[in-house]
């Protein structure tokens, strides 16, 4: 039997989106304003996580795992600052955070998550 995957914000190359079976994948998020310090740009990412878990039915709330991605493992303790702001009480995910070579040397955190849709 086939089960289908629902896609948002397709492109040539990436969605967005993926839901399938009850569970939302997200793409990488990472800021639009790359002007701005390590709270900035990753309040800017959990506004876009926020956005595109409400267009699949799901909320930060129903995060099953997040992996965060930065430039630089010094602003480890400003990303936790705003995380730790913006994570649901009681709800806090499993995630995990390593230092990357980013795609865009401007760009100083990317987070992907991976949730459940609101039951």
């Amino acid at each position: 039997m086939t089960t289908s995957v629902r896609r948002f914000h397709v492109g040539d190359r990436l969605s967005e989106i993926a839901v399938h079976q009850g569970t939302v994948y997200l793409a990488g998020q990472i800021p639009d304003d790359t002007t701005q310090d390590i709270g900035g740009q990753t309040r800017q990412v959990l506004a876009h996580v926020d956005r595109l878990l409400g267009e699949a039915h799901s909320d930060r709330a129903h995060i099953l795992m997040a992996q965060i991605f930065l430039a630089d493992m010094a602003d480890f303790a400003g990303m936790n600052e705003v995380w730790d702001d913006w994570v649901s009480p009681g709800d806090a995910p499993p995630r995990a955070t390593v230092e990357a070579r980013l795609a865009r040397p401007e760009v100083r955190v990317e987070i992907v998550v991976t949730a459940a849709v609101r039951g």
